[in-house]
């Protein structure tokens, strides 16, 4: 007995590796949480190692530092073409400096508006004062990048700027909101004819019709005037006929 198994054993087919085993079945629930952790590794990545707080400044402060950019570099080219001899480096410094104060400058208003009244609705002077310490920072990035002699008047200057022009931009919101709200035209090609310096204005069918009106009236004035004159002239026409016939009977001495 124990050659037959031997022999048995010798000539057994080895089995492919896990197909006579068992495993133990999966449940549904296991699934979705392997699932779930292999979404969390690919989504994470450098914008988890920032708090989302911290993206929300970083993020649009780039954004309006490369606007910034963009507009400097325009600028920059245009003054490099009429001034220098090198209009593309005078470009690219200008851009980079109008990117440096642009997110700078947003950086630091909203960083200084979190720390005013975090995210509660702004006051006017809360704005005042952001916009102050916004500009004096830009004015000292600025100032770094020039010089270091430029740092303490381009703080001075950039937050006095920052001050005036917040100020500036509270009134206007003021008034605007204190005034009769009016319904606004929707698309940009009838603000730009609704503007005061545009040359034609757009008119409503009402408005039309207000118009056709008073040029009806006026057209139906101008000829209740010429049919008075054109009555005083018939009247002037009978009456001298009667005029030459009463002089030609008259005796001659």
């Amino acid at each position: 007995m124990k050659k037959i198994v031997l022999e048995d054993e010798r000539f057994k087919v080895p089995r492919p590796s896990g197909q006579g085993e068992e495993k133990p079945p999966t449940s549904s629930s296991q699934q979705p949480a392997v699932e779930g952790q292999q979404q969390e590794d690919v989504h994470s990545g450098p914008a988890r190692l920032l708090p989302p707080e911290l993206m929300g400044i970083i993020v649009p402060s780039l954004q309006m530092g490369a606007a910034g950019g963009a507009l400097g570099l325009f600028v920059g080219a245009t003054a490099g073409i009429v001034r220098t001899s090198t209009p593309v480096l005078f470009s690219l410094v200008t851009g980079g400096q109008w990117f440096a104060l642009s997110s700078s400058y947003y950086a630091a208003r909203q960083v200084s508006l979190q720390a005013l009244r975090g995210n509660q609705e702004h006051q006017p002077a809360d704005k005042v004062k952001a916009s102050t310490i916004a500009g004096g920072f830009a004015g000292m990035v600025g100032g770094l990048i020039r010089g270091p002699r430029n740092v303490l008047p381009g703080t001075v200057l950039f937050a006095l700027f920052g001050a005036g022009g917040q100020k500036m931009a509270n009134a206007y919101y003021a008034r605007k909101s204190s005034a009769p709200e009016e319904q606004q035209p929707g698309g940009f090609l009838e603000r730009v004819l609704s503007s005061k310096w545009s040359p034609v204005t757009p008119l409503s069918d009402q408005q039309y019709a207000e118009m056709l009106e008073e040029k009806l009236l006026r057209v139906e004035a101008e000829l209740s005037i010429v049919d008075d004159y054109i009555k005083e002239i018939r009247a002037e026409a009978t009456n001298k006929p009667d005029k030459d016939s009463s002089e030609a009977s008259k005796p001659t001495s």
